[in-house]
């Protein structure tokens, strides 16, 4: 029996200087959403464009990228085929003859079958693509903007079963003493604002965020990472917030905010030193700074 939890957890991506790459795991999220509400459609090329294309924007690579790209590749991978008014076969990564061609595509005739037969496999499908490629802080963001905001008796959260992938479940309690060493290193505030809320003198809102993301290989060491309240590890994973050369808070340029709250609570934050550990332990470290400037901050 094919193993289509292990094939989808290796999808081949490009690679080039560290960027990442999320072009095939993203339209095979969204292919997964409209499969659910279609098992037998598919999806052509010049009616899903728009829509591929803002997904790339909102989580892919700061840089401009063409949703082209994974239409066609995905193919390579044995989970995607697709087909042209003119019969089986991709017209290649071209947005212009992925149009003109009827480009359409649906996931591949084995893998519905699979679905189809093991209903529970859409959720196994879906944690292996979020914690193999994306921080959890963004997961229920790309799960209801992909159309699987809520996968039936699926939680968001990774066993060893789900995913297949054993590098992806982390030990429950090594994360949680990870939040605490974090938390303390930092006199439980956040680096960005110094939120340090507490309820029967226990923290809440704050949480250890990874500078270079832990599904892209960051490790959990002091350097890399920050204590941030919920807010700002929301929005330094998402590229609004950043941390630039001098260790002091950037904010993208792309970011507009129009009430007084929002101005307060980022844009202010421009310019401000990044607090240090109080512990005297490490504090961001260059090359995880740097790969977030690259790979996520939208500059």
């Amino acid at each position: 029996m094919e193993d289509w939890v292990a094939r989808v957890g290796a999808l081949r991506q490009w690679v080039g200087g560290g960027e990442r790459a999320p072009h095939k795991p993203l339209l095979l999220l969204y292919a997964l959403g409209r499969y659910r509400d279609d098992p037998d459609g598919a999806l052509r090329y010049s009616d899903v464009e728009e829509d591929l294309a803002g997904l790339l924007r909102e989580y892919g690579p700061p840089r401009r990228t063409s949703a082209g790209y994974p239409f066609h590749h995905l193919t390579g991978d044995g989970v995607w085929e697709v087909h042209t008014d003119a019969g089986p076969g991709s017209p290649g990564p071209n947005v212009g003859e992925l149009r003109s061609r009827g480009a359409a595509g649906r996931l591949a005739p084995g893998l519905r079958a699979a679905l189809a037969e093991r209903p529970a496999l859409l959720g196994d499908l879906v944690h292996t693509l979020l914690h193999l490629h994306f921080p959890p802080s963004l997961h229920a963001d790309i799960a209801a903007d992909t159309g699987l905001h809520e996968v039936p008796g699926q939680p968001l959260a990774p066993t060893a079963e789900r995913t297949g992938v054993r590098r992806l479940v982390r030990d429950p309690r090594a994360a949680a003493a990870l939040r605490r060493r974090v938390l303390d290193a930092y006199g439980r505030r956040c680096a960005f604002c110094g939120f340090d809320g507490a309820l029967d003198r226990r923290p809440v809102g704050l949480e250890a965020a990874h500078v270079r993301w832990w599904a892209h290989r960051g490790p959990d060491v002091p350097a890399n990472t920050l204590c941030l309240c919920a807010l700002h590890h929301r929005l330094f994973d998402k590229g609004v917030l950043g941390v630039d050369e001098r260790a002091r808070i950037a904010v993208s340029p792309r970011f507009t905010a129009r009430g007084t709250a929002a101005r307060a609570q980022v844009d202010a934050l421009g310019g401000r030193p990044v607090a240090v550990p109080e512990d005297g332990s490490e504090p961001v470290a260059p090359q995880y700074a740097r790969w977030h400037a690259r790979q996520v901050f939208r500059a």
